[in-house]
């Protein structure tokens, strides 16, 4: 993201998305400016890019309201995702069961055609290409059909090697967690389950640490590392120092410039990232507005 960034790329900081579980209201707010310091912090430059918040463009939920009238239940009801968070909960709000369709609207409020995405999201982008075809057939070609693009590390499980790693699972790490903490939880994290000695040859294949690896460490080393534990040369807690030293290394500047952020420049950010954010929608909205034959005419 941060190489590619330039004027006409998005980043959307998704608080309605946020919602659609139990939340603090205090430290949702908080959370929110905390992750666009640390955006900026990574690189992501506001001069270069538009980065703003979901709730401060309020297209976002009006178009999530026209584009359910196009989107059929059942898909909404095979979602993964959704069959994942809404299991043996005893309150399942509405918004976690419609939450494809708000992240549809994300995508095609800015009529975007490539979406940075890990491959649990998959499922979504093609729900969002349906929801296109369905709307384009209905009434006109109003949107293009966007696609995603994994990274090199599309799935990053969690440290207790349940599920993906999620904030909401207790099962992550913050990047900018101190030092101590931060390995903490990298040295204890789950690794190849039938690995049980360091004798034992790994299969870095099903190994999160190796995928964090291939994320964040040098060609050369991630060669390394998948030689010496298939080879059982090295044991998990090396790989783990290794992967640390690499990761600690690109943090200790990303530190120093998370330091120096305060929330005036942060929110500043965030208002100057709306108002490009919100030209663009509201452009989109009228044209889609126009399209469904909404409105009477009458509102100038």
């Amino acid at each position: 993201m941060v190489r590619e960034q330039k004027e006409d790329l998005l980043f959307c900081i998704v608080d309605a998305h946020a919602i659609t579980l139990p939340f603090d209201p205090v430290e949702l707010k908080r959370r929110t400016l905390a992750l666009t310091a640390d955006l900026i912090a990574v690189g992501l430059d506001p001069d270069k890019c538009t980065l703003f918040v979901q709730s401060d463009v309020p297209e976002h939920t009006e178009l999530a309201w026209y584009l359910a009238a196009v989107t059929p239940m059942g898909d909404l009801g095979r979602m993964t995702q959704f069959k994942e968070k809404s299991a043996d909960k005893d309150f399942v709000s509405a918004a976690l069961f419609t939450y494809p369709i708000l992240m549809t609207a994300d995508i095609l409020l800015y009529k975007a055609t490539i979406v940075p995405v890990g491959d649990d999201q998959m499922q979504h982008i093609e729900l969002a290409r349906e929801t296109v075809r369905r709307f384009n057939h209905r009434f006109g070609n109003v949107f293009p059909e966007p696609h995603g693009r994994l990274s090199t590390a599309p799935r990053i499980m969690g440290f207790d090697g349940e599920g993906k790693m999620s904030k909401s699972k207790n099962n992550s790490v913050g990047l900018f967690a101190p030092p101590d903490e931060f390995w903490g939880k990298l040295r204890t994290a789950f690794t190849d389950p039938q690995r049980l000695r360091k004798s034992d040859p790994g299969r870095p294949e099903i190994c999160n640490i190796y995928t964090m690896h291939k994320a964040v460490s040098p060609e050369e080393t991630t060669q390394e590392v998948y030689a010496n534990c298939t080879q059982a040369k090295w044991g998990c807690l090396d790989c783990k120092k290794v992967l640390w030293e690499h990761l600690d290394r690109e943090l200790v500047p990303l530190r120093a410039k998370r330091a120096a952020l305060d929330e005036k420049m942060v929110k500043d950010a965030l208002a100057a990232g709306a108002a490009k954010a919100s030209a663009v929608a509201k452009g989109t909205i009228a044209e889609v507005r126009s399209a469904m034959g909404l409105g009477s005419g009458a509102v100038r």
